[in-house]
């Protein structure tokens, strides 16, 4: 009988990409509604964000990594 292997999270794969030593994520509040907020902030969420340290062992089995 064929070993039960756990599913990756597909949303997940589309959502953050993994570096070497982490993982990058987006930041929210950049998709709509940017006019109203200042270019500062716009700018600053373009850069992106990276995963906590204590969340990479959760990711690295939703990513079978």
């Amino acid at each position: 009988m064929a070993k039960v292997k756990m599913k990756s999270h597909s949303g997940l794969k589309k959502v953050c990409k993994a570096r070497k030593n982490d993982f990058k994520i987006g930041v929210s509040g950049v998709n709509h509604n940017t006019g109203k907020k200042s270019s500062a902030s716009n700018r600053a969420k373009r850069k992106g964000n990276t995963l906590s340290k204590a969340d990479h062992s959760r990711i690295k089995v939703m990513l079978n990594k």
